[in-house]
């Protein structure tokens, strides 16, 4: 792996490892200095690709890859106008239609490809559903601040409990201290014998240990917030109500049947057919990067030969209708 370097300075990590790589809307990085230094009146062009940028707009690079940082500010950027939900579409074609011109859109930024069109697209998709867009970020923006009262609720409860076990080991130490300057008192002042005061001392203590294992036994159990089937205790239930709990003997055990495919045409080779009679010399070999990703040339030669077979005895009836 490449250690990180601005590529104007040629700074690494090694030789600063203070060194705080930024990067703006196009994409390529620069320290911290070099930043200070190029945009010192507050906007200049990138060294790199002649951008203009604004020092204002330079964030501290997270990701090793520049690249990867750009498609991220360019998928958070386009994510706020394009919004929508599989609920505002009619049918779920509709709605991975809308998925898949997101990620052109994001790719076409990312990668420089007719900046301009692309950006009269998200202008018309912006125009064109203005309204939705307004909703469903009012809605975001209150699923964000129950989040986060969720968050802080719990933040709260763990310092809380935090908070409980330090206070419980504080007195745990004050007391173990007061009873050794107890003991130390007695064993100065007390005309008995040594022996005796640190046995009396060790009985107190064994018989305040027994004590305490009593309460916590007579404590009663902590009660339980939900059912066994995770439904939380005062939970509304649906106007449907919930769905049956199965049984073992309502679900059957599942039985694998392998598909048959009715082909009607002639039988294809199978695999080790394929190498015997020398379907496979006819296609290409896969390369390192295709065997990588778990392509071979068996699969593309098999899949060609069912589709060539598939369907061949099939016969259409030509249907004349009357003049």
């Amino acid at each position: 792996m490449e250690e990180q370097a601005c590529p104007r300075c040629k700074t690494t990590k090694y030789r600063n490892p203070s060194l705080k790589l930024m990067v703006n809307v196009c994409g390529h990085a620069l320290c911290e200095s070099c930043v200070d230094l190029l945009f010192l009146k507050g906007s200049g062009s990138c060294p790199d690709c002649g951008v203009p940028l604004r020092r204002s707009n330079f964030r501290v690079q997270i990701f090793e890859d520049p690249f990867v940082e750009k498609e991220m500010d360019v998928r958070r950027r386009v994510m706020k106008d394009y919004n929508l939900r599989e609920e505002d579409f009619a049918t779920l074609r509709e709605y991975n239609d809308y998925l898949e011109e997101l990620e052109t859109i994001i790719y076409n930024l990312t990668n420089n490809i007719e900046i301009i069109a692309t950006n009269q697209r998200i202008d018309k998709f912006k125009r064109d559903n203005k309204e939705i867009i307004s909703r469903n970020r009012a809605r975001t923006g209150r699923e964000e601040m129950e989040l986060e009262e969720l968050l802080e609720e719990e933040k709260q409860v763990h310092e809380n409990r935090k908070r409980a076990i330090v206070e419980e080991e504080l007195q745990e130490k004050r007391k173990k201290m007061r009873n050794k300057e107890a003991l130390i008192d007695e064993l100065m002042f007390s005309e008995q014998s040594a022996a005796s005061i640190v046995e009396t001392f060790k009985k107190r203590k064994q018989e305040e240990e027994e004590e305490i294992e009593k309460i916590e036994v007579a404590l009663p159990p902590v009660a339980a917030t939900q059912f066994s089937t995770g439904i939380k205790f005062g939970q509304r239930v649906p106007k449907d109500g919930f769905l049956p709990v199965p049984k073992e003997d309502d679900t059957p055990l599942y039985k694998y049947e392998p598909l048959v495919i009715p082909r009607n045409g002639p039988v294809p080779p199978n695999w080790n057919e394929l190498t015997e009679m020398k379907y496979i010399v006819h296609v290409r070999e896969a390369s390192k990067v295709e065997k990588a990703g778990g392509f071979l040339a068996q699969l593309a030669c098999l899949r060609a030969l069912e589709e060539a077979f598939d369907g061949l005895f099939a016969s259409k009836k030509l249907v004349v209708g009357e003049s």
